[in-house]
């Protein structure tokens, strides 16, 4: 044999040819056992993809309604915290509120980036992405409603026009003890 001929004729040193050109009875000449039922390969395996197909639609349909309700956990947050910075303007309470109209916002502007990754012919995602809006418009709701509260939003006539006086005030007071 020459150096660097291949043993079985091929063009690789150590590749071995496994067709079968014997005359003998191959095992498909053999019969199945009792109880095996021989079926389409073709058949087997378009039902074992559709199923894949079916499992993975139904996981990305669980996973987009996992992310539309996602704003929910951020909305009880940010109310929580809200509360907690109380109703004096301050550094603290004006960066709360702000944060809680920003990130509202920019989840709306990234709605397509959000459920890009579960898109498929298979899984509706119109009812996802309204709940995704709707939550992320409660938050933004929620975040104009502190500036409302702080007194940062321009309601009365007289935040418009300097020659009117400001609206007065009415402060009540309750709870605590007389003092006699």
């Amino acid at each position: 044999m020459d150096k660097g001929k291949a043993v079985m004729g091929s063009g690789r040193r150590w590749a071995v040819d496994f067709t079968d050109n014997s005359t003998t009875p191959s095992s498909r000449d053999i019969p199945d056992p009792p109880g095996f039922y021989r079926t389409s390969q073709e058949q087997d395996d378009s039902a074992v993809t559709k199923q894949k197909k079916d499992a993975e639609a139904n996981w990305k349909s669980q996973k987009a309604w996992e992310v539309a309700q996602a704003p929910f956990k951020n909305l009880l947050m940010m109310g929580f915290m809200m509360w907690m910075a109380g109703n004096t303007v301050h550094l603290f309470s004006i960066g709360i509120t702000f944060s809680a109209l920003w990130q509202p916002i920019g989840a709306l502007q990234g709605v397509g980036k959000v459920f890009e990754p579960y898109k498929d012919s298979k899984v509706d995602l119109l009812a996802p992405k309204l709940i995704f809006i709707a939550l992320n418009l409660g938050g933004l709701a929620l975040g104009i409603w502190k500036l409302n509260t702080l007194g940062l939003l321009p309601t009365h006539v007289s935040d418009w026009v300097s020659s009117l006086p400001p609206a007065k005030e009415v402060e009540y007071s309750g709870g605590g003890f007389p003092l006699r």
